[in-house]
């Protein structure tokens, strides 16, 4: 659907009245910029951080699949699938921030705003999936909706606490001469 096509087609149809894609899809899109800031600030820093370039290559790739695997599964009507979706980008933006809290240290100086900002889009894709699964438990038993809700409000706790550390830690370093 969108894996191939240009950002302004995908922005036309995002604004259009169509029912895909939609904030599912946009959220994956934001953590996958989230993640590809996190690959230049890697490609340009030390060698050192060569292994998290595999890593957030492998976390860009998947959150692009997700857009399109998105619209298919609200297309498809079947609400494990709407479900699995957006929880899956959650999930991952977990662990694409996490990976910014670790390159942040190593990272070239110049390049330290771009990890704050890939911080900030990943905890914005983090955010826009978990509404997005909120609103697809409304469609599932109590007992599973609530371990999920759970999960998923520990882990938005800990990603704006990851996101504010490294906004801390940048200004930090912007803040020297």
């Amino acid at each position: 659907m969108y894996y191939n096509k240009s950002l302004k087609s995908y922005l036309d149809d995002l604004s259009a009245r169509k029912s895909t894609p939609g904030g599912g899809a946009a959220a994956a899109l934001t953590s996958a910029m989230g993640m590809a800031l996190i690959s230049m600030v890697i490609n340009f820093s030390k060698g050192e951080m060569r292994g998290g370039l595999r890593k957030s290559e492998s976390l860009r790739k998947e959150f692009l699949k997700l857009v399109d695997l998105d619209i298919f599964a609200f297309k498809s009507g079947k609400k494990n699938l709407v479900l699995n979706v957006p929880l899956k980008v959650a999930r991952l933006s977990k662990q694409g921030i996490k990976l910014c809290a670790l390159l942040f240290p190593k990272a070239n100086k110049n390049l330290i705003s771009d990890v704050a900002v890939a911080a900030v889009l990943l905890e914005a894709g983090f955010g826009s999936a978990y509404f997005n699964v909120k609103i697809n438990l409304r469609n599932l038993e109590k007992k599973r909706s609530a371990k999920i809700i759970k999960e998923l409000q520990l882990s938005y706790r800990y990603v704006r606490n990851r996101r504010a550390f490294i906004e801390e830690k940048c200004n930090d370093v912007l803040s020297t001469k």
